[in-house]
């Protein structure tokens, strides 16, 4: 379980960096393009991907191109979900984005539910609505906190649902995931470029600490797969309800966030779909 624990701190620990990046004056941008440099190098060094899988005619560049500018949009729009929304909404906005890749393998790619699953997407949408209820005043800043919440969701599941089309067409998950991560530090890097960006000391450490706690958290989780290989569905509970779980508790005792009861009741409807989702 300890690789679990790993995974989980590591997770919850990448919303903290992003919740006090604003306050240390860490320029978001800079850190995470730094964050992909030392994701793929580690990437390298401890999954020691496939380079030849990228080469086989299966290999989709154009998914591998849309993670390269998924991956770091949807960290942009999760640094402004923590900052808007706080920690607790933004881990479980991206913890419920799940439920994307369940409702388009059924609607779009066939696949049959158990009357379970139904029920579990069912409290699972129900969940997301409470998370995105705002209390009343500041309209336009409601908004754009119930966007970046949104854009949280909605990019985390559309990047999982990549993720899995790289898989099913063939391509190691490891050389996708590299590749990926160049081309998301292409991305990165060109933008910081065009807009002349004066590079900070700062910037390069909450990069660095940034990619340290990005690799971690997939590095630790893909170990916990392999040391529990017969029971799969504990490892995507376990991950999901934890990082929910410390998410709430970092976020309610460490920085004081507030949530409306019917933000709390989000929370253990969320934690409820997960565990119909992948009961053990």
């Amino acid at each position: 379980m300890l690789l679990l624990i790993l995974s989980i701190g590591c997770s919850v620990a990448v919303s903290v960096l992003l919740k006090i990046a604003r306050r240390q004056n860490i320029p978001v941008g800079q850190a995470i393009a730094v964050n992909y440099i030392v994701a793929g190098v580690l990437c390298l060094i401890l999954l020691s991907p496939p380079l030849d899988a990228l080469r086989q005619p299966s290999v989709s560049w154009g998914i591998l191109g849309a993670l390269g500018l998924l991956l770091p949009g949807v960290f942009l729009v999760m640094a402004a979900a923590v900052r808007h929304a706080g920690i607790v909404l933004s881990d479980a906005a991206q913890r419920l984005s799940l439920l994307v890749p369940l409702v388009a393998a059924f609607l779009w790619f066939g696949e049959s539910f158990s009357p379970q699953k139904l029920v579990a997407i069912g409290i699972a949408f129900l969940a997301l609505l409470a998370l995105l209820v705002r209390p009343a005043g500041a309209h336009r800043q409601n908004l754009m906190t119930l966007t970046y919440l949104l854009g949280v969701w909605l990019g985390y599941g559309t990047i999982d649902i990549l993720f899995k089309e790289t898989a099913r067409q063939g391509t190691a998950f490891a050389a996708t995931l590299l590749g990926a991560f160049v081309l998301a530090g292409i991305v990165m890097f060109t933008g910081l470029a065009l807009r002349r960006t004066q590079w900070q000391r700062k910037g390069v450490i909450g990069g660095l600490a940034l990619g340290l706690l990005n690799f971690g958290n997939i590095y630790f989780y893909i170990s916990a797969h392999q040391a529990f290989p017969t029971n799969p569905s504990l490892v995507f509970a376990s991950m999901n309800i934890g990082v929910i779980t410390l998410g709430t508790l970092v976020g309610a005792l460490l920085f004081k966030e507030k949530l409306s009861r019917t933000n709390l009741a989000g929370i253990v409807l969320a934690i409820t779909a997960i565990g119909l989702l992948y009961p053990r």
